[in-house]
């Protein structure tokens, strides 16, 4: 069956006012709108629209009929999201597979509410996420060479001490030792700890980081010209400073962040966040798919409940060569994310109408896509109108959807895309056979 489905945006902080109500079409509340979720999970589960007076869930859809519905005799393995990042996010680490287990079974014995703040583990399932970028969308990502680190609070150091900020200064020249004489690894998990410890050189040196980075931004020191000019200062990693210490004065996150890679994402390209790796998002939207879980560990940049021990036993203190992940050609107007996960795998699908020419960012559009759907499929309509047919049905199924739009597409026979648009689909890691496109 193809069902329409729909959700009401979490108003999380960190939401943009107005992406999401442009791609929904919606009006504006005010209020910031961060998140749109199109799953099972059953903290925010994606509604049937219009289907009956009495509202129900996917949840229910599935209950009503799980092997007809769901994956497996339960709910779906993954949950589907649209992203709209206005400030920054937490840094973050989501668990592994027997961390989360543990976790959970751990603070179920001791009976923490499932609700409670101190909560780390909200279910026994890991989190493994994969975001792909709808607009440019800038993020941390991964550790990165600890040289460059050091570099970075040098150089801040050398500023503060230029505008008369001793203490801070010193702050940051021993943050930057923290990161010499020993493993790699330990010392990424030892600067963790210290940065949160509340030592004095640290708050110092936050609480004049501000002023620090306005005078970068004003030029008006000389200091930093001559960085300009020796190719030491890099632009976007200042901008990224200042946005996190204006969103979070006095965090030590904004410190950890200079130990992570700073990327920024072009419209397509995408990010695997396996488990234990920290990142946070800064701004932008994107859409994203993960194991159906929210358990989240957080290393500052946040009002919420840090536990950074915790954090540094699960966190993966390992070096990231390239946060980026790759997508794969499937055919025409057709790529897959595909990381080596069960639970999910991600489509995107471009199409134009055959007598429309192809541009306009749709060079690669088809005029048909048809996809095997074995399992469950979720997709999310981010440009244009589409249509969905399942023409071998008995009888055949056909749904119209324009942009912000999503459908449930239950198992069973192909499924045929046309129009002209923009189509993300998320299924179960295997659920895609041989997919075809002309």
């Amino acid at each position: 069956m193809l069902i329409f489905i729909e959700n009401t945006p979490r108003a999380y902080a960190w939401g943009s006012t107005d992406a999401l109500p442009d791609m929904l079409g919606t009006a504006p509340t005010g209020e910031p709108q961060a998140e749109l979720w199109l799953g099972t999970h059953p903290g925010s589960p994606a509604h049937v629209a219009k289907a009956t007076p009495v509202q129900h869930t996917l949840i229910d859809l599935v209950e009503s009929d799980p092997e007809r519905y769901g994956v497996d005799g339960g709910p779906l393995p993954f949950l589907l999201k649209v992203l709209a990042i206005g400030a920054p996010l937490s840094l973050q680490v989501h668990p592994n597979r027997e961390q989360a287990a543990e976790g959970f079974a751990a603070e179920e014995a001791a009976g923490v509410p499932r609700d409670a703040r101190e909560r780390n583990y909200c279910d026994p399932t890991h989190k493994p996420e994969l975001l792909v970028a709808l607009s440019e969308v800038t993020a941390l990502s991964g550790f990165r060479d600890l040289a460059n680190a050091r570099a970075d609070l040098l150089l801040l150091a050398a500023a503060a001490r230029e505008l008369g900020f001793l203490s801070g200064a010193e702050g940051f020249e021993r943050a930057a030792c923290r990161l010499v004489g020993r493993e790699a690894g330990e010392l990424r998990r030892t600067f963790l700890t210290w940065a949160f410890s509340g030592e004095p050189r640290i708050v110092e040196a936050l609480s004049c980081l501000p002023e620090v980075l306005a005078a970068a931004e004003s030029d008006a020191v000389g200091y930093w010209e001559r960085a300009v000019d020796e190719g030491t200062v890099d632009s976007d990693r200042l901008a990224a400073l200042r946005a996190l210490a204006a969103a979070h004065p006095g965090d030590p996150g904004v410190l950890v962040s200079l130990l992570l890679h700073l990327v920024r994402l072009a419209p397509g390209e995408a990010i695997f966040l396996g488990a234990g790796q920290i990142h946070a998002y800064l701004g932008g939207v994107a859409v994203e798919v993960m194991a159906s879980s929210d358990n989240v560990l957080r290393a500052g940049l946040t009002q919420k409940h840090v536990d950074i021990d915790e954090l540094c036993r699960i966190v993966d203190t390992g070096e990231l060569a390239d946060p980026r992940f790759p997508a794969e050609r499937l055919g025409h107007g057709l790529l897959a994310w595909r990381p080596a996960v069960p639970e999910f795998q991600l489509v995107r699908a471009r199409l134009r109408e055959a007598e429309a020419e192809a541009g306009a960012g749709y060079a690669d559009a088809a005029v048909r896509i048809d996809l095997p759907a074995e399992a469950p499929v979720v997709l999310v309509v981010t440009a244009g109108k589409v249509r969905v047919e399942r023409p071998d049905a008995r009888p055949a199924e056909v749904a119209s959807a324009r942009r912000g739009q999503s459908l449930y597409v239950s198992a069973g026979e192909p499924i045929c895309i046309t129009g002209h648009g923009e189509v993300f689909l998320a299924t179960i890691g295997d659920g895609f056979g041989g997919p075809a496109a002309r």
